[in-house]
């Protein structure tokens, strides 16, 4: 299994129409993905004039261009690669947990909600942020929600969690021997780390849903 983070932007005045045409696709081409069994868990977010896609591919990676074609032209193009992207992918920065099976990774009790959100780093400390949330990770120092993920583009973070959350320790093997973690996680002043929103606000802001598919969901 396989976690897939995307973010992408409507073209100038196209918001309404793209969101319309991708729950389009969600009827059609993405729910059938589910139901057939190659995707556990999709969402897809909106904030301003982007979408946020997070999804679980169970055997084989899947494009988002696969899933949302009638969105497709009303996206915008993004630079970087011989031929322009829809869809531009997020780095997984950090998570408590990862799949290991099929099994590890379905949902053993209802899910209440599962929230997107978003926060921007002070671009001269992304490197710290992740320095501080890789030990986390790997050294284990405390444990978190199962299902909660953060991944980064340029200095925009996107974050996705479940609700309620489910805390358990991770069968996957610890990367990292070493202790360089805080003991007071408040140490690693993750306040000095963010860029503060307009009216002041830090850390992550939730945004809204536009769509959310479960494999167990009926």
């Amino acid at each position: 299994m396989k976690r897939m983070i995307y973010r992408a932007q409507w073209k100038e005045g196209q918001a309404e129409a793209g969101a319309a045409s991708l729950l389009a696709d969600v009827s059609s081409v993405v729910r059938q993905r589910v139901d057939q069994g190659d995707i556990m868990t999709i969402a897809a977010y909106k904030w301003l004039n982007h979408v946020f896609l997070y999804y679980e591919c169970i055997h084989s990676d899947i494009d988002p261009d696969e899933l949302f074609r009638s969105a497709e032209p009303l996206l915008e193009d993004w630079p970087g690669k011989a031929e322009k992207r829809k869809w531009m992918p997020m780095i997984d920065v950090f998570h408590f947990n990862e799949p290991v099976s099929y099994e590890h990774w379905l949902r053993k009790e209802p899910v209440e909600r599962r929230a997107g959100r978003v926060a921007h780093l002070k671009p001269e400390m992304v490197s710290s942020y992740i320095y501080y949330h890789y030990q986390l990770q790997e050294e284990r120092a405390f444990l978190g929600d199962k299902y909660e993920i953060i991944a980064l583009h340029d200095n925009l973070m996107f974050g996705y969690q479940e609700f309620p959350k489910v805390i358990e320790e991770p069968p996957a093997p610890k990367k990292l021997q070493t202790k360089g973690t805080p003991e007071n996680w408040e140490d690693s002043r993750m306040d000095l780390h963010f860029k503060p929103w307009g009216d002041g606000h830090l850390y992550f802001k939730h945004i809204d849903p536009m769509f959310t598919l479960y494999c167990g969901d009926k």
